[in-house]
């Protein structure tokens, strides 16, 4: 029977242990498979596979039962991610509902999960921003949080690899604050948005409206057919799974290209559990992991350990790894494991209307809008609030009027351009302090259905972030007013922490090992051969949407890991 249990042992052991599927958890399997690392990457949820596994992709709007809306019982059962925009009937099957993966909201938070091969690179929004300096030296230059370990220059090669093989289409700015990368063809600006741009850029020096960059691809290059994917069809379909490839997403990219390696072992349905910690050893060996189906929990080892599950999971993962040596959570031996959770501010909204290019209209679609970077607080501190904030821009004709039209009459008037001007909307994106307040913790009674401890979330916006939010709609406001802009309005959008997709830290890069549980490679300060590259590494989180940043420092990460690996020093 001995011989029987080393064959399974055997059979169980691998190079690398990569846990998640997602952006993050996708290149690092891409990456540790192509330097020939056996690796075993786990997924709690199911397989979906490109193009098959679509179910929506190709239908019509009517071809719904419901028409594109949730039925009120489902809602009802899911109040934390109901209330997100990507929960409605063509993606409801990618989005995890409250009832079957349960947490405690301590303060309201709206966490939008995908538990499934690819998690949630099939629902992303696909802005792609790089950081700059003024990001990664912002805690060193106003004294909130940790410094960094890291700047642009560490990251700026790795961004360019990335960007290669994902597909950025995006306009060289020459920015400073958002270095250019490596860019395909830019989508356009709408007339009206090209008007705003050069009215802002005639009464300011010291902002910019770009068109937005995005990881759709406006042309294919060679590397992307080689992933199989092709060029972008502007149907804005994206997350329903896109057949053609023509946005990134770990299931048409960086998973098809690792299992093309013949190192990729995937399981889904594998629930991780926790790390193995050897005490002997003084490193970490594996993987419990429970099976979702049968609840069996099996161990699995390996020299080097990836975790990526999303940055909260990662959290619960790391909280849930207890051990003699890390009783109070695997690698925690700062304290800060749960806490300094950041995210970002969605809550202020401007519209404006204006009067004019009466005789255009918007001809077809496009997978992204208009884009302001941030601004505030870049040289030095000019406002009664740290940081700043960046802003999405959308435009459309008003109305075309169809209310007494049917059948060919209804079509040829869709045809005709509104006489009635334009409409533009500007959404904020601030960047949210992280702070020792902001915390997850495991509850100390509440279980899943796993036998694992359901995360309580403590999260809230503070009065730095509400300062923001005024600045936000006295700023653009005034810049719509100047632009000629009519009928000007702010909204707050109410939305939660969570509901915009961006939660960062609990396991924050750092220099001392005394504030921080990762060094400059993402590696764990108290265990080297356990690596963090999703956002729960992250130390500040910037106004830029996060997910190339994500993909840089994963692919920098398994980069180190196998030239330490090699170099047996891990």
């Amino acid at each position: 029977m001995a011989y029987f249990n080393i064959d399974s042992i055997n059979e169980r052991t691998f190079d690398a242990i990569v846990v998640g599927t997602g952006i993050s958890g996708g290149w690092a399997t891409k990456e540790l498979t192509q330097k020939g690392l056996r690796t075993l990457v786990l997924e709690r949820g199911r397989d979906v596979k490109h193009v098959i596994d679509y179910p929506t992709a190709m239908k019509n709007p009517w071809e719904f039962p419901h028409l594109g809306q949730v039925p009120l019982e489902l809602k009802q059962k899911s109040p934390a991610s109901s209330g997100h925009y990507i929960f409605k009937e063509e993606t409801i099957h990618f989005v995890v509902k409250d009832y079957e993966h349960p947490f405690i909201q301590d303060k309201p938070f709206s966490w939008m999960r995908g538990y499934q091969v690819g998690g949630r690179s099939l629902l992303w929004a696909r802005q792609a921003q790089r950081w700059s300096d003024y990001d990664f030296e912002g805690p060193a230059r106003d004294g909130f949080a940790v410094d960094w370990p890291i700047r642009y220059a560490d990251l700026a090669p790795w961004y360019s690899y990335v960007e290669k093989f994902v597909g950025i289409a995006g306009n060289k700015d020459g920015l400073p604050h958002l270095p250019d990368g490596e860019f395909l063809p830019p989508h356009e600006m709408s007339c009206v948005e090209k008007h705003f741009s050069q009215q802002v850029a005639k009464n300011y020096n010291d902002r910019q409206i770009i068109i937005g960059r995005t990881a759709n691809l406006t042309q294919a290059q060679q590397i992307h057919h080689q992933q199989g994917r092709s060029q972008c069809q502007n149907r804005v379909l994206c997350e329903r799974g896109c057949p053609y490839g023509g946005y990134f997403s770990s299931n048409s990219s960086t998973i098809p290209w690792a299992a093309k390696t013949g190192k990729m072992t995937l399981k889904p349905h594998s629930v991780v559990h926790s790390v193995i910690y050897d005490e002997q050893k003084k490193r970490a060996t594996g993987v419990r992991v429970i099976d979702a189906h049968t609840k069996e929990m099996t161990e699995y080892y390996a020299k080097i350990i990836f975790l990526n599950a999303s940055a909260l999971n990662t959290n619960l993962i790391l909280l849930n790894s207890t051990s003699n040596r890390f009783p109070n959570g695997f690698g925690n031996d700062s304290g800060v494991l749960g806490k300094f959770i950041g995210f970002h501010n969605y809550r202020g909204r401007v519209s404006a209307e204006y009067d004019g290019f009466h005789d255009t209209m918007a001809e077809g679609k496009r997978p992204t809008g208009s884009y302001l970077p941030r601004f505030r607080n870049l040289g030095k501190q000019e406002t009664d609030f740290l940081r700043g904030y960046a802003a999405s821009i959308g435009s459309s004709k008003i109305g075309t009027p169809t209310d007494n039209y049917l059948g060919a009459d209804l079509k040829e008037q869709l045809f005709k351009p509104s006489t009635e001007g334009w409409t533009m909307g500007a959404q904020m994106m601030g960047e949210v302090l992280t702070k020792e307040s902001n915390f997850v913790r495991l509850d100390p009674q509440l279980k899943d259905d796993w036998g694992i401890p359901q995360l309580r979330m403590s999260v809230d916006f503070d009065d730095n972030d509400m300062k923001m939010v005024q600045d936000f709609y006295e700023q653009f406001s005034e810049m719509f007013a100047k632009a000629g802009f009519r009928n000007i309005k702010t909204s707050d959008t109410k939305r939660v922490p969570g509901n915009e997709n961006h939660e960062m830290g609990g396991v924050r890069m750092g220099k001392d090992p005394k504030t921080s549980m990762l060094n400059k490679w993402n590696q764990m300060h108290a265990c080297k051969n356990v690596f963090v590259s999703d956002g729960s590494s992250m130390t500040s989180t910037a106004t830029q949407n996060p997910s190339l940043t994500y993909m840089a420092l994963t692919a920098r990460a398994a980069d180190y890991a196998v030239k330490q690996l090699k170099a047996k020093n891990l």
